[in-house]
């Protein structure tokens, strides 16, 4: 018995004759036939008896004609939902991801736009954490996927794929004395106003430590913790800062310059999912929806 042989059976009891069943599933009248003829056969029962040309129902057939009703009517529902799946009509209840707290102003509304042309139906969540954070949510499986700097060992449960490589820039008001300069040096930051981020974490300590052998005292005037703010404090003349191009790249709206930074140093940074765990399609549309926009505020 097959889902074919459901649907004579339901257009037959609709019609009441096989030329019409026939033209209404777009079938010979013969085919429409051998259908009835199987499934009377798979189910050794006689569905119909003929009565001057017309097709009868038997009292059998009437019985299971109700369930056939729903049997079809759940098949038609699950590839209509199988469509909507496809389509970004319908999806898992929320996607959710964990992106750096630097991406929230204008690089995750951008994403979302993108996402929502093709799946307007799913809802998101944000989570705009620290590194550390999103690599924990990531390995306990809060997050369907988040963005991390590559930074050694990520975590045993978490599988990495590299999006993005950055290095190191500094970043200055754009009237700023070192803009004409084609890349800035530690020695040209000796008594200049510092922006750093990053405190005890393990660039942070390499930057201070490269200072320190250049034989240059820091002259830190603020200490913050993420990359939008020390943009946006630079913007404001309070200092420059040292980050990633990469990050450097998400606030040139700012009136703001970005100068290669020596000694330099390079970042890589990637999409990190739960290690084994299938993303949905839903997800994975979010995750090429954040590759793109990633290339379009690398690319501007």
């Amino acid at each position: 018995m097959n889902f074919r042989q459901l649907e004579v059976l339901r257009t037959l009891l609709a019609t009441g004759s096989t030329i019409a069943t026939a033209k209404s599933m777009g079938l010979s009248q013969s085919g429409v036939s051998r259908l009835l003829q199987q499934l009377e056969a798979d189910i050794s029962l006689n569905l119909f008896v003929r009565d001057k040309g017309r097709l009868i129902p038997t009292p059998e057939a009437l019985r299971l004609a109700e369930d056939a009703k729903h049997i079809l009517m759940g098949v038609e529902r699950f590839t209509h939902m199988a469509h909507d799946l496809r389509s970004g009509a319908a999806g898992p209840d929320t996607v959710r991801i964990g992106l750096p707290n630097s991406m929230w102003e204008n690089f995750a509304p951008a994403m979302l736009v993108d996402y929502y042309r093709t799946f307007p139906g799913v809802r998101i969540e944000t989570f705009f954490e620290t590194a550390t954070t999103i690599a924990r949510l990531t390995e306990q499986r809060v997050i369907d996927f988040g963005f991390l700097r590559y930074e050694g060992d990520n975590g045993p449960g978490i599988d990495m794929e590299p999006v993005a490589n950055g290095f190191s820039v500094c970043v200055m008001p754009e009237d700023h004395p070192l803009a004409v300069m084609n890349e800035v040096t530690i020695k040209d930051l000796r008594n200049v106003p510092l922006i750093l981020i990053g405190l005890q974490r393990p660039n942070r300590v390499a930057l201070d430590q490269s200072f320190k052998k250049a034989g240059v005292k820091q002259l830190v005037k603020i200490e913050t913790h993420t990359n939008s703010s020390a943009c946006a404090y630079v913007a404001n003349g309070l200092g420059v800062s040292i980050i990633s191009s990469f990050y450097a790249n998400l606030y040139r709206h700012l009136p703001v310059v970005a100068r290669p930074f020596l000694p330099r140093t390079t970042q890589q940074f990637g999409l990190a999912r739960p290690a084994g765990v299938p993303l949905s399609l839903a997800a994975q549309a979010l995750m090429a929806s954040l590759k793109r926009q990633i290339a379009l505020t690398q690319s501007e």
